[in-house]
């Protein structure tokens, strides 16, 4: 296991890297870096591993070869979880191990991703490994509403990116009405002065 691969993944800002060692039909592990680290860190490791493993260990953006995210943009922990989701996706992968790395025990921003990424998506997952982690802990009165808002929101992210197409041109006119049909409470003289501002011209409309 001491060869590998070199991959990368697109995403909206720019694409994902990441690092694959043994047989691409082994069973899929997904490993994660810690703080300001990159999947380097598991260069030692991989090779005392089982040999019949996929091994991936991918760089979160801004880390290692993976793009950073925009000026100005803050790195949220969910934000960490989301590259995960983007990652397995891009690699097919239904259900997989999940090895994570300390993940900064010294800032919530990176606290815990492996561990949060199987409370929100335990169907995914049938292996967790901590490697200098304490896991991640809820509130017991917290858990179902930390869930289902989290997970609500990833999702919802990741599905509009999937949609992602070039805009439409509407005629004046089209675009006022899908305007007032999307926001209801707006007059059409208000619609009107709204799009001023908010719509593009083009030769299509």
């Amino acid at each position: 296991l001491s060869m590998f691969s070199e991959l990368k993944f697109p995403v909206p800002w720019g694409h994902m890297a990441a690092k694959a060692w043994g047989p691409p039909e082994g069973h899929p592990v997904l490993c994660l870096h810690g703080w300001l680290d990159n999947a380097n860190t598991f260069d030692k490791l991989i090779p005392l591993l089982p040999k019949g493993c996929y091994y991936v260990a991918m760089d979160f953006s801004g880390h290692g070869l993976s793009s950073h995210r925009p000026a100005g943009c803050i790195y949220h922990f969910l934000d960490y979880v989301t590259d995960v989701c983007r990652v397995a996706a891009a690699l097919q992968w239904r259900r997989f191990t999940l090895m994570g790395h300390s993940m900064g025990n010294f800032s919530f921003s990176y606290c815990f991703i492996s561990p949060q990424f199987s409370f929100l998506y335990p169907e995914m997952v049938d292996k967790l490994i901590l490697l200098e982690s304490i896991g991640f802990l809820l509130a017991p009165e917290d858990t179902e509403a930390w869930l289902k808002s989290k997970r609500r929101v990833i999702d919802r992210l990741l599905s509009l990116e999937a949609k992602q197409q070039t805009p439409k041109a509407r005629s004046p006119e089209e675009a006022l009405q899908r305007l007032l049909e999307a926001n209801t409470h707006l007059t059409a003289e208000g619609g009107a002065i709204l799009l001023q501002r908010g719509a593009t011209e083009t030769p299509a409309g």
